[in-house]
């Protein structure tokens, strides 16, 4: 990205910089409205891919399995919309509905929230801690990308997570976190590994097949299908900096991409207002547009400039 980090940036205070990206919004009632009801037709699809995934035919439970593995993947995006207090006027619900979202994925929601908070403060500085392994700092090279793309190690490191919390030995380990935060993090690793025992009982008890066709299987798909929607949001862009105009890159995308992210294509945006609801950050692209460096118009743009990096030929002509 040698080239482009020469393309002049208006600086955001200045008069000819961005008018709005960088505006603070409070969520609405419409806002809400909207979060519920991307909320609603998640359950209706995860209800649809469960029907399927339990089906004889063994086509129809492969494309169930392959529905949940989406559902899980987009559920962890409508939880990173909780973790910023961005879905609901009040705080509370925001726990309430984030703990759950993240369980199919071993997401744990407090835990993700200060580390992805921790993201947002210290991006473009040796201080960045993303809650998701894959370091876009390091040297892109196609096994650091599988490695990526298949972090199944991740599923245990958060289990053994959850045994030090039943145990009481977790700790956090990237900087302080107050008492009550840990607290919170730990109950729900307890949650979740609650969960976990209660699926373990399943199995024991000879109804192996559910937990293999609803929760296991699909998790093996949407680990990397989680990995391929967060993999461009700063990839390939300038790391060095704390500019969110430059180390970080929005997707135009299709209605059909940004309502699966949940408006995570719009990642410029997201950054330089994180607090603003996720329905809308779209009014803020054009801006995005004009003085970032980043923007592609769709995800085949990306993993096309991505395929180039790694063939050596360097980034856009």
């Amino acid at each position: 990205m040698a080239v482009e980090r020469l393309l002049p940036i208006p600086d955001r205070a200045s008069p000819a910089g961005p008018a709005t990206l960088f505006t603070r919004l409070k969520v609405t009632p419409a806002d809400e409205l909207v979060f519920v009801a991307k909320l609603a037709l998640l359950a209706v699809l995860t209800a649809g891919g469960v029907i399927l995934a339990l089906q004889e035919n063994h086509g129809a439970a492969a494309l169930g399995v392959v529905v949940l593995a989406a559902m899980f993947t987009h559920a962890v995006e409508l939880q990173h919309q909780c973790l910023h207090h961005s879905a609901f006027r009040r705080a509370l619900p925001h726990r309430l509905i984030g703990v759950p979202l993240g369980l199919p994925l071993f997401v744990v929601y407090s835990h993700y929230r200060v580390r992805h908070l921790q993201h947002h403060r210290f991006l473009g500085t040796p201080q960045d801690t993303e809650f998701f392994g894959f370091d876009t700092r390091g040297p892109l090279t196609l096994r650091a990308l599988l490695r990526g793309l298949l972090d199944y190690p991740r599923l245990g490191t958060v289990a053994g997570d959850v045994v030090r919390a039943a145990t009481g030995r977790w700790r956090y380990e990237f900087g302080h976190v107050a008492p009550a935060m840990r607290r919170r993090i730990v109950v729900e690793h307890v949650l979740l590994g609650c969960v976990l025992v209660g699926a373990a009982a399943l199995v024991a008890a000879g109804e192996g097949a559910y937990v293999l066709r609803l929760w296991v299987l699909p998790l093996i798909l949407a680990v990397p299908l989680h990995f391929l929607v967060e993999l461009p949001e700063h990839l390939l862009c300038d790391t060095e900096t704390t500019d969110v105009l430059r180390n970080t890159r929005s997707i135009r995308g299709s209605r059909l991409s940004t309502w699966f992210t949940n408006g995570n294509n719009l990642h410029i945006e997201h950054h330089a207002a994180m607090t603003v609801p996720i329905n809308r950050l779209g009014e803020r692209h054009p801006e995005a547009q004009a003085f970032a460096v980043h923007v592609e118009r769709g995800y085949a743009d990306f993993y096309r400039l991505l395929w180039r990096s790694l063939r050596g030929q360097g980034t856009r002509p």
